[in-house]
């Protein structure tokens, strides 16, 4: 049997702090959300249309690094500038028409100083044009459930109809960085350089040298979307996304994501729920081996308030034999986990491989050689 990650949310809990908490935020639309379980912990108007700026490319880098992962597309890979892409305005760096770079040159220029020329030239490369790869991109948010996002451009700069919302900036981002983790070689550059150094980068997320923990994301502004970002920062083992659209100034952006991350970090934990010791096998009746090794079925991931997290517990039953045939991925048992006395989630307790009937000649080898030792 395949063991897959099994994930457990305290959703009454949590829902409603998410909610009911009073925070000082600036921003009309933001998201707060958990990457593992995808939880959001504080939401205000997160579904309104807004425009994203260029928040937009983590959809063109969540496009790029799938293509890298999938094996269509390398690091490695040069790229060349069109005369399209080299015309971009905004952010960039000025690529010349023909102009080749590595598909890692781009990625980075994208993800540390929102260049538009490289998002356009890294999407003409991989559909062979900017509107084929918007279709991508549409396509991309259906999938991951982006019902407020239609995309118009590979980069953000202003078009009619180019609008998405908080919530769904926030599914984006959790795609990229818990799928694609790699992502972070670029998100987390303070300064860099390309073209043999004559090229500076600083990363426009200020986060990363001002909060603690900060791992990425992205940044966009333009005068009718304003300031835009969406921040992840990762704290003892727990990362979070928080997303700010139509912030009124840039400093009141980056105060946003600090309030938000903060309120995270402090009132909720990440606990995952294990076997603390090695179970012990079950014994078999009549199978060819004398008892079956029993394993979780996957992991359980508890996204606690800290007040409960400190008081997690566990308990763990198991049959206390069993009769051959086994088939693997049998249930023989659960792992329980508590926050005092609340039950927060049950695990599967499955054995480990098949256990054979034993046959007719190995069961008479058996007792004829367990005759021998009893002489």
């Amino acid at each position: 049997m395949k063991k897959a990650l099994a994930v457990f949310v305290i959703t009454l809990t949590l829902c409603g702090v998410a909610r009911a908490a009073q925070l000082d935020i600036n921003a009309p639309s933001v998201v707060l959300m958990e990457k593992e379980t995808g939880t959001v912990l504080f939401a205000r108007d997160e579904h309104t249309q807004r425009e994203p700026a260029s928040v937009t490319k983590i959809m063109t880098i969540l496009l790029t690094m799938e293509a890298i992962d999938s094996g269509t597309l390398s690091y490695d890979s040069m790229v060349t500038a069109s005369a399209h892409a080299s015309s971009m305005g905004g952010s960039q760096i000025w690529l010349r028409e023909h102009e080749q770079m590595t598909v890692e040159e781009m990625l980075k220029a994208v993800c540390v100083v929102s260049a538009n020329d490289c998002a356009v030239a890294l999407g003409e490369h991989l559909a062979g044009s900017e509107e084929a790869f918007v279709e991508r991109m549409n396509r991309r948010a259906k999938e991951l459930g982006m019902n407020d996002t239609v995309f118009r451009n590979a980069t953000g700069l202003p078009a009619v109809g180019h609008v998405t919302s908080a919530y769904d900036i926030a599914l984006m981002s959790r795609e990229l960085i818990l799928k694609h983790p790699d992502i972070r070689r670029f998100t987390t550059i303070w300064m860099d350089s390309l073209r043999g150094g004559t090229s500076v980068l600083v990363n426009t997320n200020k986060l990363l040298r001002t909060f603690d923990g900060a791992t990425g994301l992205k940044t966009g502004s333009t005068g009718a979307a304003r300031y835009c970002l969406s921040a992840t920062a990762e704290r003892d083992g727990m990362e979070l996304i928080a997303v700010i659209l139509k912030g009124e100034t840039s400093a009141k952006r980056f105060q946003d994501a600090k309030t938000l991350l903060s309120y995270g970090f402090s009132n909720y934990a990440l606990r995952s729920v294990e076997p603390e010791t090695p179970l012990p096998g079950i014994p078999v009746e009549m199978g060819t081996v004398e008892s079956v090794e029993v394993e979780a079925d996957g992991s359980s991931l508890l996204l606690l308030d800290k007040n409960k997290a400190a008081s997690l517990r566990q308990e763990v039953e198991l049959e206390e034999s069993l009769k051959a045939p086994v088939e693997k991925g049998t249930r023989v048992g659960t792992l329980t986990a508590y926050a005092g006395d609340e039950l927060l989630a049950e695990i599967p307790l499955l054995t480990a491989y098949d256990v054979p009937r034993v046959t007719f000649g190995q069961m008479f080898f058996r007792v004829l050689r367990m005759a021998f030792l009893d002489e």
